[in-house]
């Protein structure tokens, strides 16, 4: 028989434990240093514990556009939700997609619910109107008089010039790019984001303006009611720019304010819709190396613009813009020098984002897409915390149970097993609190329950290594080598055990909607930590300890006594050879 080979470790030994626990301390370490550092100690609460709104919205196309539900309409469908509802004031307001065809919107306590409901579940609407003027986003004076001074006039002519030279050379390059010439020229600055100061902040009597119709009947008391909510106007907070013309009808006059809040307009009535915009992409133009938007209308919405911007580009600044308004806010307003039809680019200070931005606001126009309410779910703040606070009874119930059940049946042995939840649960911890601000995970009540669930998961491995090691004691080996032997035959059990658990959470989380994904996710999340506990926290330990005096003489309180046990006599050498014959004469 081949002897062993010098030096080689039974399967399964350990050879230096020390330096794996320590490695993993430090990374604990580094991890709670981490949440400390960043200011984020406690999880975030769901709706359901901090109490709140919480609303599921399904998306439903109309007959023949099912396939305008998809990834990329849903994104920017959250991204005008998640605009209009922090609109409102809400600092923390979350909406995520969920599966394929769902949007949850979950506002904190303190916002009103009615008002947040309205605003997510009316469908966007988006209009081209004509700018009848343009203002900085503050309040201004009150004009002593609705029509322009000559010297008002002659600033605004001095403005119009200084425009021209910005426009003029744009469109130039834009007729080579596109053979029919039908390019805008958007007057932004740096960031992408229209100038108040490129425009005279007087304010023209609405409804004179050539090629756009007037105030209803061509009211004075509805003219002097705008011009004083024109003045009055202030874009600076997101709440008083998301209630400035939402809602309005494509047939108003509107004031309305830029989506940065650092310009405000007279908006005429929209003589394009967005459902008349065919498609429109973000696109660098390589001979100009710069970011721009090419749109194109259908037919209807062709004869519309063309119609339009015939009499636009007869006009001085301001009044040669139109603006491109979703939910009542300027999301661009561009200048048109030039009669356009068919089809138009958008070109100026853009970058990568925001030229993507404005062509997903302007597809997002013509989508056949809109909403319906699913549920609501209203929570006050009280209950989510007696929720809470059940919760964690709960759990401490559970975890209490557990210890007892471990120091009755391991005694000693239920020492590493308590040690061994504690870290865990530390991870646990740390780890969902840095989840919160990173991908905006939210601590809910079926969370909570994944992890009270995730108790008895941790504690089964430890069962199933300690189980493995009495085995090995009972075949009347000692602690040392029984720890090691055990190990390899543990752990193949405590991977497949785990991979279940782990493989149920993931089908959970994705074919559920709403909150029955948090329980999946911190019991995938558990399932995890449970794996790395185990190998890099629970083994090393049980090996050191197995070096100890206590352990290794079978103390009766250890757990592990071989006669408690029922451990077999030691295997003798003599037992191999006893087939061999004993008489020398029989040799």
């Amino acid at each position: 028989m081949a002897a062993p080979k010098k030096g080689r470790r039974p399967a399964g030994a350990q050879g230096r434990p020390g330096r794996t626990l320590v490695l993993f301390l430090i990374a604990m370490v580094a991890l709670a240093g981490g949440m400390f550092a960043s200011g984020h100690t406690t999880p975030r609460l769901g709706i359901d514990l901090a109490g709140g709104t919480s609303i599921t919205l399904k998306a439903k196309a109309e007959p023949g556009q099912e396939k305008a539900i998809n990834k990329a309409n849903m994104d920017t469908a959250v991204s005008i939700m998640n605009r209009r509802v922090n609109g409102l004031g809400v600092s923390e307001a979350e909406v995520q997609t969920q599966g394929d065809r769902n949007i949850i919107v979950n506002i904190p306590k303190g916002t009103n619910s009615e008002q947040a409901r309205q605003q997510v579940g009316t469908t966007a609407k988006l209009y081209f109107r004509p700018v009848l003027t343009v203002a900085a986003g503050t309040p201004t004076k009150p004009a002593p008089s609705t029509t322009p001074s000559p010297s008002a006039s002659k600033g605004a002519d001095k403005n119009g010039d200084k425009n021209k030279p910005s426009s003029t050379p744009s469109d130039k390059p834009s007729s080579k790019a596109t053979p029919q010439g039908r390019a805008l020229t958007d007057g932004l600055k740096a960031d992408g984001k229209p100038s108040p100061k490129t425009t005279p902040p007087t304010t023209p009597k609405p409804g004179t303006t050539p090629g756009t119709t007037p105030p209803p009947a061509n009211d004075a008391a509805a003219v002097a009611k705008l011009q004083k909510d024109f003045e009055s106007l202030d874009c600076s907070t997101k709440e008083s720019r998301a209630k400035a013309a939402f809602g309005s009808k494509a047939t108003d006059t509107i004031a309305a304010c830029s989506q940065t809040g650092d310009a405000k307009y007279i908006l005429g009535p929209a003589e394009i819709e967005g459902t008349d915009v065919k498609k429109a992409k973000a696109v660098i133009d390589q001979q100009r190396g710069m970011w721009i938007v090419q749109m194109d209308f259908t037919g209807k919405g062709s004869k519309k613009f063309q119609s339009i911007t015939g009499k636009l580009s007869k006009q001085q600044s301001p009044q040669n813009q139109f603006a491109i308004a979703l939910d009542g806010q300027v999301v661009s307003a561009p200048s048109v020098s030039q009669t356009l039809s068919g089809s138009a680019e958008i070109s100026g200070s853009f970058n990568q984002r925001s030229a993507t931005d404005l062509a997903n606001v302007l597809s997002y126009g013509a989508l056949p897409l809109s909403f319906e309410e699913q549920s609501v779910t209203t929570v006050t703040a009280a209950l989510g915390a007696d929720q809470l606070h059940a919760g964690l009874i709960a759990g401490a119930i559970g975890l209490a149970l557990v210890i007892i059940y471990l120091v009755l049946y391991y005694r000693g042995l239920a020492l590493v097993a308590i040690l061994s939840l504690v870290v865990s649960a530390i991870l646990t911890y740390v780890i969902m609190a840095l989840l919160g601000p990173a991908i905006n995970f939210a601590l809910n009540l079926p969370a909570v329950c994944g992890a009270i669930v995730a108790i008895g998961i941790t504690a089964d491995s430890f069962i199933v290594y300690f189980e493995r090691i009495r085995d090995e004691i009972r075949e009347g080996r000692t602690l040392r080598p029984a720890v090691e032997r055990a190990w390899p035959r543990a752990r193949r059990t405590i991977m497949v055990s785990d991979f279940v658990s782990f493989l149920a959470a993931a089908v959970l989380f994705i074919v559920t909607v709403g909150k029955v994904q948090g329980f999946a996710f911190t019991l995938g999340l558990t399932t995890l930590l449970d794996i790395v506990v185990v190998f890099l926290f629970t083994k090393p330990v049980m090996t050191l300890l197995a070096r100890t005096k206590f352990f290794a003489s079978g103390h009766s309180w250890s757990g592990l006594d071989p006669q408690r046990l029922g451990a077999k006599p030691p295997l003798r050498r003599s037992r191999r050879t006893s087939s061999a014959p004993t008489d020398p004469k029989e040799a």
